[in-house]
């Protein structure tokens, strides 16, 4: 390529990286046929993959219990929430195949290690209290997360976030419904909800991620419009929403330095553990190991399945004259 072509194509891409940044200023959406530098694509792949991931995954701790749920009024209610988060987790992946991943890849990393997941969804459901915790605790969380996702820079990932919202804010009501009725019930109901509580709590603050001192990558996700707000400002959010809920339901939340700051108008709290968090993250959660087992056995037996749809493809493709 001779120097003149070279220079063309450094202006070329310095006039698409000024029309790229001049929509994000805007406060505009990015759409898949648009140009996008490849630290934004890549971003956006990583980020998509690890809430779809997040959102398969979370099918495991609540399906552990559709077989022992203690109503039929309440398996049916389960069984719609975990169907909800595999739609969640199916127009997610679709998100990302508009940035050009291939889901069959991305399932891959999962399976293999290399891509992660919500550290939320290693720990285990001990008690049916636990089902209406994570309705309550952990959508909560999402929903603090999401919303803001809605807007997202990216057309296809903020569009699917309207929907994902919306369901995730009945499953949090679903959860508080339940509990509220436990807490309505015998003394052994109230135990077992306020142990869900105490285990359930820290790790639902630690959903929101690391703090902001130790987060590579809010700052840059935040000058694209991926994000919107820092996890700091999202867990504080959270908190303060949480504490009347709590207060409403008559539980306590395990949290001693938990109190309003009348200077802030915002609750103090403490941090989370967060070497526990990275080594849930590192693969070292109570769980960790039984859930990827589970997604890669799931993965394995749905095979048949997919090359079935291949082969069924390929011959109508053939009925219908085209190139297989």
């Amino acid at each position: 390529m001779s120097d003149t072509a070279v220079q063309a194509d450094d202006q070329t891409d310095a006039g698409r990286v000024d029309q790229f940044d001049a929509l994000i200023a805007e406060g505009l959406r990015i759409e898949p046929r648009d140009w996008m530098p490849d630290g934004y694509r890549a971003t956006l792949i990583r980020q998509i993959a690890q809430h779809a991931h997040s959102e398969i995954i979370g099918m495991q701790p609540e399906g552990n219990w559709l077989t022992r749920a203690p109503s039929l009024r309440r398996k049916a209610i389960l069984l719609a929430k975990v169907q909800d988060e595999a739609g969640h987790g199916l127009y997610l992946y679709s998100a990302a195949e508009t940035l050009g991943a291939d889901r069959a890849e991305l399932t891959a990393k999962l399976i293999d290690g290399r891509q992660k997941y919500s550290s939320i969804f290693n720990y285990p459901t001990l008690t049916f209290a636990d089902v209406g915790v994570i309705g309550w605790l952990v959508d909560g969380a999402a929903i603090c997360n999401q919303v803001p996702l809605c807007r997202s820079s990216y057309g296809p990932y903020g569009r699917a976030m309207i929907r994902v919202c919306k369901e995730e804010s009945f499953h949090q009501r679903q959860g508080y419904e339940m509990l509220m009725t436990m807490m309505s019930g015998s003394d052994g109901q109230r135990d077992m909800v306020q142990d869900a509580v105490d285990r359930w709590w820290w790790p639902a603050l630690m959903m929101f991620g690391p703090p902001d001192d130790n987060s590579p990558n809010t700052a840059q996700s935040m000058d694209w419009g991926i994000k919107r707000h820092t996890n700091d400002e999202l867990r504080q959010r959270f908190v303060d929403m949480t504490v009347p809920q709590a207060q409403a339901l008559g539980v306590r939340l395990p949290d001693p330095q938990l109190h309003w700051n009348e200077d802030r108008g915002a609750h103090d709290f403490g941090a989370p553990d967060w070497d526990e968090f990275f080594s849930v993250i590192a693969g070292y959660g109570p769980c960790n190991t039984e859930r990827i087992a589970t997604r890669r056995q799931a993965h394995e037996d749905g095979r048949w399945v997919r090359e079935a749809a291949a082969a069924f493809a390929a011959t109508h493709r053939e009925s219908e004259g085209e190139p297989a």
